[in-house]
């Protein structure tokens, strides 16, 4: 049965509506560190998902330094600096928030308020859709500026010039928002998997030593988030795949896919089986890290604003 704590956070707004903008805030200082761990790996990816023109991830890194320079792993770093914070920030906000509507239901019917695994696939992936307003223009954004044309024959000055650029083309939504509907399937499947596997291993370490989950070191709070890093790409992946090509596709008449459904068939017909996990090795030597250091971080900023 839930303490009286527990029962008083579930069902008070003002407890349930401060400690959503504790996950806020928790969630935007782990998008931060998000951001500047992951760049350099982000933009190798990206280019190996887009082009044909490096062999393999240790090609594409040795070539973009070498032609580009140390500062080209850190292109369009302001759009997702600014941009990936709201959107950790939404992911821990809206997991959380899925999560203790689940708590209250399950409380009122079973009396305990713990959830079942699919029900932390299913607050992960409420957390992925509400994050895609978000992240569909952001990551298009920084898409296009990581794979721009270097020096005087880029195409965009900065985020705000690639912005209306995109817009100009074919409006904000068409433009803007392209590929949204298939970066709603992979948050959705994303975030839906990263939180089931982080919430399975800590609960499971919390079983297996008869602890509390506060009571869980912060080096393991990293490794089990690396882990769950692993298993979002791995269930996700080829939506990223899908969506890059088409954040990167031209308009009008140089527009190679008409939609999702396209460029999925394309890609299947031209690439086969290995078209749709190109770039894998370079995202998920990423991943590990990033996750990690964003679970950490959220962790001990939670503990610290508790």
């Amino acid at each position: 049965m839930a303490s009286l704590e527990e029962a008083g956070e579930l069902g008070l707004p003002d407890q349930g509506f401060k400690r959503t903008l504790k996950d806020l805030f928790a969630g935007a200082v782990g998008g931060v560190a998000q951001v500047l761990l992951g760049q350099p790996f982000d933009i190798v990816k990206v280019r190996l998902q887009t082009t044909q023109q490096y062999k393999n991830a240790l090609d594409a890194a040795t070539t973009i330094y070498k032609n580009e320079g140390a500062s080209a792993f850190y292109k369009g770093t302001l759009t997702p600096l600014i941009g990936i914070g709201a959107c950790v920030s939404v992911q821990f906000g809206g997991f959380h928030y899925a999560r203790r509507a689940f708590e209250a239901r399950n409380l009122e019917k079973t009396n305990k308020p713990d959830l079942s695994y699919g029900q932390y696939y299913a607050a992960g992936a409420f957390a992925g859709v509400a994050n895609t307003f978000l992240s569909s223009p952001i990551e298009h954004i920084r898409i296009r500026l990581q794979t721009q044309p270097h020096g005087a024959n880029r195409l965009y000055n900065g985020p705000i010039d690639c912005v209306k650029k995109l817009s100009a083309h074919e409006g904000v939504l068409r433009g803007v928002y392209r590929g949204s509907a298939v970066t709603l399937l992979r948050e959705a499947q994303a975030y839906g998997s990263w939180f089931l596997a982080y919430e399975y291993l800590i609960n499971a370490d919390a079983k297996r030593n008869g602890i509390k989950r506060e009571e869980i070191s912060t080096l393991k709070v990293a490794f089990y988030g690396g882990l769950a890093g692993e298993a979002l790409w791995l269930a996700s992946y080829p939506f990223d795949v899908i969506k890059s090509k088409m954040q990167t596709d031209g308009f009008g008449e140089n527009m190679k896919y008409k939609n999702m459904r396209d460029a999925f068939a394309q890609t299947w017909r031209v690439e086969g089986v290995r078209g749709f996990w190109k770039g894998i090795g370079p995202t998920l030597l990423r991943a590990m890290p990033v996750s990690a250091g964003t679970f950490a971080t959220v962790e001990m900023t939670m503990r610290l604003i508790s």
